[in-house]
């Protein structure tokens, strides 16, 4: 079947991010125990994943979960938003560009809530392809099966139409459990390389 279109996961596929390390840091600061800010955080950073609360919600049970002041919250939370931007992947992203001519092309992104604004000021992400699927706007995440059949329905193809690119081996099998082209990304020559095979099978 002809290849409709192809879709990008975000971190550490269009961008390149480092480690999410910004809560070790914080322990130390704070003189917490290793583990101690997810352990009190964990329900926070999983709603957040899925958009049942709002950024003023993460802010204020960081204050309060954590006993930080209203500049700590804001240090911390700059903290986590530059490690979970990263630098963009310029060369996929310019290649995500070119494909635009050629087929339809969307993002599938495990995210938080907030992402939205501050990827798009960042990367312009929502004038590089034709639509983007946030996990935090639709209640769900990858390797979750509805969120492949979504953002094919949002492509308008089906899945043996379209090619998903992502880092994560989990995700990468459930789309091809979905009946998606999986590919997983290891560097940019490969991934180019095995998307470009796959839009040539047309």
């Amino acid at each position: 079947m002809v290849v409709r279109a192809v879709v990008f996961d975000i971190g550490g596929v269009l961008e390149i991010t480092p480690k999410m390390d910004f809560d070790q840091r914080w322990e130390k600061r704070l003189g917490f125990a290793p583990g101690e800010i997810g352990g009190r955080m964990a329900d926070v950073w999983a709603a957040g994943a899925v958009g049942t609360i709002t950024e003023d919600d993460v802010h204020r049970a960081v204050r309060e979960r954590l006993g930080l002041s209203e500049q700590q919250v804001d240090e911390l939370m700059a903290d986590m938003w530059k490690q979970y931007l990263g630098v963009a992947n310029t060369d996929l992203i310019e290649y995500a560009r070119a494909l635009r001519s050629r087929c339809r092309t969307g993002i599938l992104s495990n995210s938080f809530v907030g992402a939205r604004e501050r990827e798009q000021a960042t990367y312009g992400f929502e004038d590089l392809v034709d639509e983007i699927v946030y996990s935090h706007e639709v209640g769900m995440c990858k390797p979750d099966p509805w969120i492949y059949e979504l953002t094919c329905a949002r492509l308008g193809v089906s899945p043996e139409e379209m090619v998903f690119l992502d880092d994560v081996e989990v995700a990468v099998d459930a789309a091809s459990r979905a009946g998606i082209h999986a590919v997983l990304y290891r560097d940019n020559d490969q991934a180019i390389g095995e998307i470009e095979a796959l839009l040539a099978t047309d």
